[in-house]
């Protein structure tokens, strides 16, 4: 504390009024001293005075103190700016700038699969952005794949038949007799129906997934869709002399899924014909509902030889499996396939096994039953 020095002035009516007073002024030294001045009063007169004033250099050395303890609170902060600012630089800046370059990298990579570091194991906000990226980049890899897949497929199965009716165009010119050139015409109109059949299944399988992601879901009643879609197979059915059935429901509570009613409707009639065609004359294909607490199961059930080949490759594009009353090409190979893809987009599962009662195959669906 600065220290004071008091000084007792007498009194002076010539000068002194009775008011307090201050100044300040700078020695021969150029340093600061602070004077105050108090009158002292008796009676309501002023006696004397009294001055205090500091000592020389004391307001300076305060000044200097405070000057270097805001200096040293500013060097603290600094530093501690610093630090921070290389903290967020190696657990923030630094991850964003790889990811960035990482999703860049994702965009020119080409062919190649262009890898996004793993910050999962963070439970920040880094963290769930790196997850999230790796998810999407790994699933537009696979739906990459996939289209790449499914248009070498496309061009193998547009191939075939493409190549028979090349053949048979131009043989037709040379062929001299009259069966000859019926038997051709008879190979160009299958082929020309098999490529239409071709190109109508390869248009609804590429358009399906947009067309599952645009349109709104609805409230769908699966016994009342089965019942109608089992009417219309049933007529349909009718000239291969195969009985359509809708077996008696089991379980309680609604048969209600939140989805597409035409796609539904889409896998009921793709199931059913399928289940049709492999029927014997006097067969007969039974479509079941089962309810419980939080599953809705779809079964159809058909009378013919059952699956012969692997259960798992059934449900893959283009294969078939068809029985010998129906020649090479009728089918495209795409039915299940796109049954299996509407399916899986409505949250449920699809699976194939053969009766064990008797020949025959079952199909199973199973839905989860909408909330209320």
């Amino acid at each position: 504390m600065a220290s004071t020095r008091v000084y007792a002035i007498p009194k002076s009516p010539r000068h002194w009024q009775g008011a307090p007073a201050d100044f300040v002024r700078v020695d021969g030294q150029n340093q600061l001293v602070v004077s105050v001045a108090v009158p002292v009063q008796r009676v309501r007169a002023v006696v004397g005075a009294i001055l205090l004033s500091t000592a020389p250099g004391d307001i300076d050395s305060i000044v200097s103190q405070e000057r270097w303890g805001i200096l040293r609170i500013a060097m603290i902060a600094a530093a501690v700016q610093i630090a921070l600012s290389l903290l967020l630089a190696g657990t923030i800046a630094g991850p964003m700038r790889r990811l960035s370059e990482a999703a860049e990298r994702v965009q020119t990579a080409g062919n190649a699969r262009a890898e996004i570091p793993d910050f999962s194991d963070r439970p920040d906000e880094i963290g769930h952005l790196s997850g999230a990226l790796r998810r999407m980049t790994d699933a537009l890899y696979n739906r990459i794949e996939a289209i790449e897949r499914f248009a070498a497929d496309v061009a193998h199965e547009l191939k075939n038949p493409l190549t028979s009716l090349r053949s048979a165009v131009e043989t037709l010119p040379l062929a001299k007799r009259a069966e000859d050139r019926d038997r051709l015409n008879a190979i160009i109109q299958h082929d020309v129906k098999r490529l239409d059949r071709l190109i109508t299944d390869i248009s609804s399988a590429s358009r399906l997934d947009a067309e599952l992601a645009r349109e709104s879901s609805d409230r769908i009643d699966v016994e009342k869709l089965a019942d109608v879609m089992v009417g219309i197979q049933k007529d349909m059915a009718l000239g291969r002399n195969v009985t359509v059935v809708l077996g008696k429901r089991s379980g309680k509570g609604n048969a209600i899924v939140n989805g597409h009613e035409s796609r539904l409707a889409q896998v009921f009639a793709n199931l059913i014909d399928n289940a049709v065609s492999f029927s014997p004359e006097g067969g007969v294909v039974t479509v079941a509902l089962a309810t419980d607490a939080d599953d809705i199961t779809v079964t159809v059930t058909d009378e013919g030889r059952g699956i012969t080949g692997d259960f798992g490759k059934i449900f893959q594009r283009f294969y078939t499996d068809r029985p010998d009353t129906e020649s090479f090409g009728d089918h495209s190979g795409l039915g299940l396939s796109i049954s299996k893809q509407i399916v899986d987009a409505h949250k449920g599962t699809i699976r194939a096994a053969n009766r064990r009662d008797r020949s025959g195959a079952v199909f199973t669906i199973v839905l989860p039953r909408a909330r209320k």
